[in-house]
């Protein structure tokens, strides 16, 4: 059993406190890899779930657990349809074991359920304030956190959403998903700490390939140059192509997508003539996947992700306690229970702006992570080596933020 989350004394940040935790073993596989957490233009994400496909079944009663004096909300789809009604299940589970293993917790946690939709979500936010709720958990999906935000933001009160879409982030909107923007800071900058400087790259034309894009062009600006880019729908040879004639000028080459569209990538430019041995490749936390592994031209490729230690520990205790195994966005609704069960002991500025965005961050399952007054997030991610099998850090988590 892991320790509760404490306040440490030497800094504000937020961690784990306690015995060892439980070690899973193996990946632990939770929601397809292919995901949307956004509305009409979903981004693709490693962890998220897909957007409800179809109408939600009925809707779920309202749930209240635990006796403590600050309630908190939690929004989640649960009778959404398909994958993204496991997924909310999922996440409710570790919301209530984030509430157990937390010693004493002064929080109750108000549950419901929104079905996916943005409809549901108002109606619900609503039902939370008008029972007192000092900020909301949730909603998972993007369309949602308007409908939701619309009403908080009028009466004061947070809300730290599970969205993977920037976009819907804001004032007192907080986003605790894993953005894309990270894994691309992330790489680049460990790219340019071992030398490298100018980067080629192939994405796809997607809402999840234009974040990436500015991300990407945003962050090799700081460090470097970008000497070739190359964006591909259906048919990526031809990209791939022209990719593969720039390469002798770079000495990075980025490519962002889902596992399979990765290794697709990689043998179209393999089939261009790139000998992808003689440079560094780059990816997000996409890659981590078994196709990737097992592709000889991604060998000791680079990617952005969290530790995976962490969500392997969390995965184990979940399993003890569940009997199955948990989507992968279950860390954001434990972390979030965590963190607010921990600011509920101070005074009545407990979930203020000014006290989510406390620069040190906080510690969570996946590591670090901060919240920026814009309401987007930073991550403090490892890098890891694509080997065959599996995966390596080559640069772990860091232990602090920097300024």
């Amino acid at each position: 059993m892991v320790g509760p989350l404490i306040r440490t004394p030497e800094s504000p940040v937020i961690r784990p406190f306690g015995p060892t935790r439980r070690t899973a073993l193996g990946l632990i596989l939770g929601a397809p890899l292919l995901g949307a957490c956004a509305g009409n233009s979903p981004i693709s994400n490693p962890f998220g779930p897909s957007a409800p496909e179809g109408p939600p079944g009925p809707q779920q009663q309202p749930v209240a657990i635990g006796a403590g004096q600050v309630k908190v909300g939690l929004i989640l789809p649960l009778s959404a349809a398909g994958n993204a009604g496991v997924a909310a299940q999922s996440m409710k589970n570790a919301a209530e074991m984030a509430l157990a293993e937390f010693q004493n917790p002064n929080i109750q946690l108000l549950i419901k359920d929104d079905g996916g939709l943005p409809q549901g979500a108002q109606q619900v936010t609503q039902q939370a304030l008008g029972e007192g709720a000092e900020i909301i958990l949730g909603p998972l999906f993007a369309a949602s956190v308007p409908a939701t935000a619309q009403l908080t933001r009028a009466k004061g009160v947070s809300v730290i959403a599970f969205s993977t879409d920037s976009s819907v982030a804001g004032r007192g909107v907080y986003l605790l998903s894993f953005l894309p923007e990270s894994d691309v800071n992330r790489i680049v900058d460990y790219s340019a700490s071992i030398g490298k400087k100018s980067f080629a790259a192939l994405l796809p034309d997607n809402a999840y390939g234009n974040v990436v894009e500015a991300a990407f062009k945003q962050a090799v600006g700081r460090k470097g140059r970008v000497v070739a880019f190359e964006k591909y729908a259906a048919d990526r040879a031809g990209a791939a192509r022209t990719v593969a004639q720039s390469l002798g000028s770079a000495d990075a080459l980025f490519i962002a997508d889902d596992g399979e569209s990765v290794v697709a990538s990689a043998d179209a430019l393999t089939a261009a003539g790139a000998n992808l041995r003689n440079i560094q490749l780059l990816g997000t936390g996409l890659w981590d996947n078994p196709r990737v592994y097992a592709s000889a031209p991604l060998q000791g490729g680079l990617y952005a992700a969290p530790d995976p230690s962490g969500f392997r520990a969390f995965a184990g205790r979940y399993r003890a306690k569940y009997g199955s195994d948990p989507v992968r966005t279950a860390t954001l609704a434990y972390d979030a229970v965590a963190l607010v069960a921990a600011l509920s002991k101070q005074g009545g500025q407990r979930f203020a702006p000014e006290t989510l965005t406390n620069p040190s961050g906080f510690a969570g399952t996946d590591g670090l992570f901060r919240f920026r007054s814009d309401g987007t997030n930073e991550r403090g991610l490892a890098v890891m080596k694509v080997a065959s099998g599996g995966s390596t850090a080559v640069a772990g988590s860091p232990k602090s933020f920097g300024a």
